[in-house]
């Protein structure tokens, strides 16, 4: 039985071997793509379930493809790269990634990460979330904020359903990372940072002064929206 049909985005065909083998060799499917361009072809044909993406390639590079797959998809994407530092991994992102894995990584980890892409956020989570201000659907997947549609991103969309879940409670660094993107996560708070940010501007109505998503500091992040609260699946 498949694990799940993942694409593989690098230029370079060794790397896009290895990778490939060991998927195979844990159950999933690969298929394989040399650039951007034909990453966005094969991406409407073979309908995978994550995207493994070189942030360097030739072309329109990984920070390009990646927004122009978020742009018609909510599929996962985990950016591949040489680059370390903060800047890099924000850039990515602020671009639609849901992860950044730096080369050269250890084939263990990046199953991990793979994994914690893919999971589907737990049972017993908030069912749906109504206020003047926000109207969430958990189960259909719909946000609507101020009377307008929100599209949210896989990651956008579970660390709200993790805030919400809490909703009036403050949620640590730690516990959201963890909890959004896998147990082997903890200290990456770029990450909160940008999906914070790219969440506030999607939902808050002055996302420079957040009254949903409050920032509790040396803590974490707290939902507050008046005293309603999130309908819980029994």
């Amino acid at each position: 039985m498949s694990a799940g049909k993942i694409l593989i985005v690098d230029d370079d065909p060794q790397i896009r071997r290895v990778i490939k083998t060991t998927l195979v060799g844990h159950h999933y499917e690969a298929v394989e793509a040399r650039t951007g361009e034909a990453a966005l072809a094969i991406l409407a044909l073979e309908m995978p379930s994550l995207v493994l993406l070189d942030m360097n390639m030739p072309g329109m590079d990984g920070l390009e493809t990646c927004r122009a797959i978020r742009a018609g998809s909510e599929i996962p994407v985990i950016i591949l790269s040489v680059r370390n530092s903060e800047k890099d991994k924000v850039a990515a992102l602020d671009a639609g990634a849901d992860d950044y894995v730096t080369k050269p990584f250890g084939i263990e980890e990046l199953l991990a990460r793979i994994r914690a892409a893919m999971r589907r956020a737990p049972e017993g989570g908030p069912h749906s979330f109504q206020s003047p201000e926000l109207d969430i659907d958990f189960e259909m997947r719909r946000v609507r904020a101020h009377g307008r549609d929100v599209a949210l991103t896989p990651k956008e969309f579970e660390l709200l359903r993790r805030l919400v879940a809490s909703a009036g409670k403050a949620v640590s660094h730690r516990e959201l990372l963890q909890a959004v993107w896998g147990p082997d996560y903890g200290d990456e708070p770029e990450y909160l940072r940008v999906f914070i940010n790219q969440l506030r501007k999607k939902i808050e109505a002055n996302p420079a002064q957040p009254k949903l998503i409050v920032t509790v500091p040396w803590v974490g992040y707290r939902f507050a929206s008046g005293e309603t609260q999130p309908l819980i699946r029994s």
